[in-house]
């Protein structure tokens, strides 16, 4: 069993949105980053397969088990961080210890309050004097302590300043280290997933449009820049997405390099994730 989550055909459907026939896979040892606008199913991806939502078809596997029969063993195993979800706000934080230790065998108080101390968090307050970025700490230090295999995460870093989000994002890093530990990590902050994804999966308007690592996307895909003489000599197969502007055209590309060979005056930049994003979801087909 070389993945810690496979997610077949996952399909749930609302009066104004459809979960279309979804895969995903999240290999030990890795992380992986869900892409994708508001509203484009990523979240009801993460409560599908948490079963916070019942799906009406599709399969989940966590740890190789399968959810429909096996939950309560898969979530001692997982930490899970949700956009809408904690502990009541008149609760102090110390509380939360107490609670923790009859929910998890393995909840860890030493590391709680290490964590605690490290993100400069007062277990004396109570939850609702904390700020937005220190509740979110809170949250991602208490879905780590009682040591989990899985880490499921929905915009675990949104609210952060850039230097607690590099260290959290360090924490990430370290907690996938033994190659047997996971996280799928579901944000709108692509430059953090540019430099800690080993996978990119990315969903549109419930559709699942790829699953990559994240060098085939960085070092394949690239953006053309191009007038309208120069737009209209592109083979149709060379275009994936494009945007026409004010003043030229940008193409969106998935070979870079086979590009400037076939088209060696053309200017060819790098992709962000971001770009990509934008380009596939705003751009154009031919």
């Amino acid at each position: 069993m070389n993945n810690n989550i496979e997610i077949k055909h996952m399909t749930k459907s609302y009066t104004d949105f459809r979960l279309n026939q979804v895969d995903l896979t999240v290999p030990k040892g890795s992380i992986v980053g869900l892409i994708g606008e508001n509203g484009a199913g990523k979240t009801t991806l993460i409560k599908g397969m948490l079963g916070l939502v019942h799906p009406e078809e599709g399969e989940v596997y966590i740890f190789g088990k399968d959810t429909r029969t096996c939950m309560k063993e898969i979530k001692a195993d997982i930490g899970v961080v949700l956009d809408d979800s904690f502990f009541m706000e008149l609760l102090k934080v110390k509380s939360i210890d107490t609670i923790m230790k009859g929910v998890y065998k393995q909840w860890d108080s030493s590391l709680f309050y290490d964590y605690l101390s490290r993100f400069g968090i007062d277990p004396s307050k109570k939850i609702k004097e904390l700020s937005k970025g220190m509740r979110k700490k809170l949250e991602i230090l208490t879905a780590l302590s009682h040591h989990p295999k899985l880490l499921i995460l929905d915009e675990p870093t949104s609210g952060l300043d850039p230097v607690v989000r590099n260290e959290i994002l360090d924490i990430f890093q370290d907690f996938i280290y033994n190659e047997e530990c996971s996280i799928l990590l579901s944000t709108h902050i692509t430059s953090d997933l540019e430099h800690i994804a080993d996978y990119l999966a990315f969903i549109d308007n419930g559709t699942m449009l790829f699953f990559k690592t994240r060098d085939e996307i960085l070092d394949g895909y690239g953006i053309l820049k191009c007038d309208e003489k120069q737009f209209h000599m592109l083979e149709a197969s060379d275009v994936i997405r494009y945007r026409k502007n004010r003043y030229n055209y940008e193409v969106l590309v998935e070979d870079r390099h086979k590009i400037r060979r076939l088209y060696q005056n053309a200017v060819i930049d790098k992709i962000t994730i971001e770009n990509l994003m934008l380009l596939y979801i705003k751009g154009e087909k031919i």
